[in-house]
């Protein structure tokens, strides 16, 4: 994780990054510490540690992935759902 990226966050709050395990738990967090990152941060922590495992429609597995605008989406190849 490049923490220029970052900059601006504790490193407690870096450390809270780091331990999650989708994005949706990444998206909490920020929500909770009152963090706003822009789409550049964003893109950064979700390249490699957010990255959802499942749906967080349907919770299947069987998700897709694709660009636009810079950020990645996602989308879920069973009921459709697509997100962030």
């Amino acid at each position: 994780m490049n923490k220029e990226l970052l900059k601006g966050l504790s490193e407690e709050q870096i450390a809270k990054v780091k331990a999650c395990k989708n994005q949706e738990e990444f998206l909490a967090l920020a929500k909770q510490e009152g963090i706003e990152l822009n789409d550049e941060q964003l893109e950064a922590v979700s390249g490699g540690v957010c990255t959802p495992t499942s749906c967080p429609k349907c919770h299947s597995k069987n998700l897709g992935s694709y660009m636009y605008g810079g950020l990645t989406n996602y989308e879920c190849r069973d009921c459709k759902h697509e997100f962030r």
